[in-house]
C-alpha cells in the first residue's frame, strides 16, 4: 500500500493502520518530519502531498465531508455496507439491553447517528450480575460507530492528558468506578458541554468543540458514581442475565452480521420521542429503579464525609466530644464541596446514627492563624439545638 502523508498547517503527518490485539487495525494521524519523508521518498515528492490549513471537527454520519473549508476533519467517516433487510437478532438483544424502555434506546442510538452533536443523558448499565451483554453492547456501539467511540477504563478518564478521547462521539468507560467528588462534577459537566480543553502529553491545551457522550457500564450497582436526589443526567438500566437456554457465546459475531441492515434502519428510522429537555428526554421518560438505588446508595457518601470530617477534628481538637448544629455540618459539607440540604442531614442523623437534637448551650470550637503563623483553637459557647457526637459512640477510632 502506498504510503499517504498530510501537510496540516505547518505539519507534517502519516496516516497509517496500528494493528489492534483483534486483529483488527486503527486509523490513526502520527506526526511525521519533513526530513524524514523526504529521505523515503525524494524532494519532488513532498511538492504532491496534500495541504490542508489545520483541523476541525464536525462529527457526520449521513452527510460526512473530510475536508472542509481547508479544513480536515478529524471526525472520521464509517465505514458500512447498507442494506435493507431484517435484523432480529439485533432487535432481540436491544430489547434486552432496553426493557420497557426499548423505543427510548432506539431514538438514543437513532440521535447519535443522525443528530451527532446532540446532549443525551449519560447511558448506565449496571449489574452485579455476570453475562448480562453489557459489555457486548459497548463492543457493538463500537462496531456501529467505530473509530469515533472510544472504550476507557478509570484512569483514562482521570487523567488530565485526554486528547485520546476528547474528541470522541461516544467515550465509555467499562467496569467504572468513578465514586469521588470530582468525578461526579466533571461527567456532568462534560455532559452538556460545548467545549472542552483537550491535552496532549508534552503538549499545549486545545480548547475545541466538544459533543461527546458517555456511556458507562458497572457490576457496582450503588455507588458506581455519586448522585443526587435532584440529578436529570443519568438513564440508569439495571440489566439481567441472559436465558442460558438463549445464551449465544458467538452473539457480536452474530451482531456484526446484522449491521449493514440495522444501519440502513437507523438511518431512515424517525425518531419516536420529540425533543422535550436539553437532553432530549424528560426526567420520566428515563427514570428507572436502577437510579433510585443509584441514588440511596450515594446517601451513605454524605456519611462517609461526615465520618472523615468529625474523625478528623477529634484529632485537631484533641477532643473525645463534639457538638454541632445541623447547619454546622451542611456548612462543613458544603467546603468538601457535597452539597446537601439540612433535612437530609437531620434524617441520616436521626435514621442511622439513632441520634436526637438537644437545645442547651454548648461549646463549638473554631480555628484561626495568629500573626505569627500558630494555628489557634479557641472554644466558643453557643445555644440552640445541636447534636453530640463522641468517638465512642459515633464509631470514630483516632
Amino acid at each position: 500500500m502506498e504510503d499517504k502523508y498530510l501537510r496540516i498547517g505547518s505539519a507534517y503527518y502519516k496516516d497509517v493502520e496500528m494493528p489492534l490485539i483483534s486483529n483488527d487495525s486503527i486509523k490513526k494521524l502520527v506526526q511525521w518530519s519533513k526530513s524524514e519523508i523526504i529521505t523515503d521518498h525524494g524532494k519532488d515528492f513532498i511538492k504532491k502531498v496534500p495541504k490542508y490549513d489545520g483541523f476541525c471537527l464536525i462529527p457526520s454520519h449521513n452527510d460526512y465531508e473530510s475536508v472542509i473549508n481547508g479544513f480536515y476533519n478529524k471526525y472520521e467517516k464509517v465505514h458500512h455496507d447498507i442494506i435493507e433487510g431484517g435484523f432480529p437478532e439485533t432487535l432481540k438483544f436491544l430489547k434486552h439491553i432496553f426493557g420497557e424502555q426499548y423505543e427510548i434506546g432506539l431514538d438514543y442510538i437513532s440521535i447519535l447517528w443522525q443528530k451527532p452533536t446532540h446532549i443525551l443523558p449519560i447511558l448506565c448499565l449496571v449489574s452485579n450480575q455476570r453475562n448480562t451483554g453489557k459489555t457486548t453492547f459497548l463492543n457493538w456501539m463500537k462496531l456501529i460507530f467505530q473509530n469515533n467511540m472510544t472504550i476507557n477504563n478509570n484512569e483514562d478518564f482521570r487523567s488530565r492528558f485526554n486528547s485520546d478521547w476528547a474528541s470522541k462521539l461516544i467515550i465509555a468507560v467499562d467496569e467504572v468506578l468513578l465514586d469521588k467528588r470530582e468525578d461526579s462534577e466533571r461527567l456532568k459537566n462534560l455532559s452538556t458541554a460545548k467545549s472542552y480543553k483537550s491535552e496532549a502529553k508534552g503538549k499545549d491545551k486545545i480548547e475545541g468543540s466538544f459533543f461527546g457522550k458517555f456511556i458507562l457500564c458497572s457490576n457496582n450497582e450503588e455507588n458506581f458514581v455519586y448522585i443526587d436526589n435532584s440529578e436529570t443526567r443519568y438513564w440508569v438500566r439495571k440489566i439481567i442475565p441472559f436465558d442460558l437456554s438463549e445464551d449465544n457465546p458467538n452473539l457480536l459475531e452474530t451482531l456484526q452480521k446484522e449491521l449493514p441492515h440495522f444501519i440502513h434502519f437507523i438511518i431512515n428510522r424517525k425518531i419516536v420521542s420529540p425533543r422535550k429537555t436539553r437532553m432530549w428526554f424528560t426526567t420520566d421518560q428515563i427514570y428507572t429503579q436502577a437510579l433510585a438505588v443509584l441514588i440511596n446508595g450515594s446517601k451513605t457518601y454524605i456519611n462517609k464525609e461526615l465520618e472523615q470530617i468529625l474523625s478528623d477534628e477529634f484529632l485537631l481538637f484533641e477532643t473525645n466530644v463534639l457538638k454541632y448544629s445541623v447547619t454546622d455540618l451542611v456548612n462543613k459539607l458544603s467546603k468538601n464541596n457535597i452539597r446537601t440540604s439540612s433535612f437530609k442531614v437531620s434524617e441520616i442523623l436521626k435514621n442511622q446514627y439513632q441520634l436526637e437534637a438537644k437545645n442547651s448551650s454548648y461549646i463549638k470550637y473554631n480555628t484561626y492563624t495568629s500573626a505569627d503563623n500558630k494555628l489557634i483553637i479557641e472554644e466558643t459557647v453557643f445555644k440552640g439545638r445541636h447534636y453530640t457526637f463522641t468517638k465512642e459512640e459515633f464509631g470514630i477510632i483516632s
